[in-house]
């Protein structure tokens, strides 16, 4: 590794019991594919020297970072910063639910994704405003090491978009499956996405 460079595995958590909803900071467990997808991910990782591995602290996350941390004698640490966006009143419903109950929220949302706040919920903007300065924090604390952060659909995308320097209108053209893995390299002047949804 570089001396300057910091090296994120970024993954999503396994499948969700509650699939098909907008669970947002519902506490929702992993099936038994979606522990098939983490151990897949660690599989993937086992060869990786691994200095650290972070989650948000929802129970999707936390399953996942415990699975790949094992082969690498880590404790994982998880981060409050890096839960899901709060989907407040879509929390639990599907899209078609939302579009019956709330026939505005999702147009208002598609047409200005960064400000618009969800009602009862918040905003991509305010997502991006409390985890991307905690990711920041961990990129430093891990100069010249590889890092692993298990986190969440809409959050991964916020990540992605900030280091590839899109606006957050364009957050929904970045497809985050469950159990992928995305490789993103920062050093103080650059950064590069090295895979996205792998």
């Amino acid at each position: 590794m570089e001396p300057d460079r910091t090296r994120l595995y970024l993954t999503r958590h396994g499948e969700v019991v509650s699939h098909g909803v907008y669970n947002g900071q519902t506490d929702v467990d992993i099936t038994s594919r979606g522990i098939q997808q983490m151990e897949r991910l660690r599989d993937l990782l086992g060869d990786k020297e691994l200095r650290a591995v972070y989650s948000s602290d929802l129970l999707r996350t936390r399953k996942g970072a415990e699975i790949i941390s094992r082969p690498h004698g880590l404790k994982p640490k998880v981060f409050p910063e890096f839960r899901e966006v709060h989907f407040g009143r879509w929390q639990g419903l599907t899209y078609s639910q939302v579009m019956e109950r709330y026939p505005t929220d999702i147009p208002q949302w598609l047409s200005n994704v960064e400000a618009f706040r969800i009602p009862e919920g918040e905003s991509m903007g305010e997502v991006r405003q409390r985890a991307i300065p905690k990711l920041g924090e961990l990129i430093e604390r891990h100069r010249g090491e590889e890092m692993v952060l298990v986190c969440h659909g809409a959050l991964n995308r916020v990540i992605l978009a900030d280091a590839l320097h899109l606006p957050l209108g364009h957050l929904l053209r970045i497809e985050q499956d469950y159990g992928c893995l995305n490789v993103i390299d920062y050093t103080p002047t650059w950064t590069v996405v090295k895979l996205m949804n792998g």
